[in-house]
C-alpha cells in the first residue's frame, strides 16, 4: 500500500469521524468498502470494521467537508467567523478573559472557548483599537 493515505486521528481535538458514507460491499468477514467522494480519492477505501460507526445522526460527531479545503495530509485550516460572548474567568490569584469563538463550518453548538489575548494577537481586526488617554 505504496503512496497511500490512511485516515488517522491527529492531537486530542481532532474530529474523531469523517462521513457519513454508504457501504458498497462486505469483503471478507471483518472489511467493508465505502463509497468515499473525490476529495478523499488518496484514501484507501477499504475500513476493517472496528473503525466503521453506526451514524445515528448526531450533527456534533460529523464533520462536512462539502466547502472544506482538505489539503494532502487530511488537514484543514479554521477560520473565525464570529465571537459569540466574553467572560472572566478568576483563576487563584489573578484573571483571564476568554471569548465564545464560531469557527467556519461549524455550529453553534461547536464554538470553542479561547483566551482573548491569543485571538487579539491573531485577529487583531476584530477588536476597536483602544483610544489613548489623553
Amino acid at each position: 500500500m505504496k503512496g497511500v493515505i490512511i485516515l488517522r486521528k491527529k492531537g486530542k481535538l481532532n474530529p474523531h469521524y469523517v462521513g457519513p458514507y454508504q457501504i458498497l460491499r462486505r469483503i471478507g468477514k471483518v472489511a467493508y468498502e465505502v463509497d468515499l467522494p473525490n476529495d478523499l480519492a488518496s484514501v484507501h477505501p477499504v475500513f476493517h470494521v472496528s473503525l466503521l460507526k453506526k451514524c445515528v445522526g448526531d450533527s456534533t460527531s460529523i464533520v462536512c467537508l462539502e466547502g472544506l479545503e482538505v489539503k494532502e495530509n487530511l488537514s484543514y485550516v479554521r477560520s473565525l467567523v464570529e465571537i459569540l460572548d466574553q467572560k472572566v474567568k478568576k483563576l487563584r490569584n489573578k484573571e483571564g478573559t476568554f471569548v465564545k469563538v464560531l469557527w467556519g463550518n461549524q455550529l453553534v453548538e461547536g464554538a470553542t472557548w479561547e483566551a482573548k489575548a491569543d485571538i487579539m494577537s491573531r485577529y487583531p481586526h476584530l477588536f476597536p483599537s483602544i483610544p489613548s488617554l489623553a
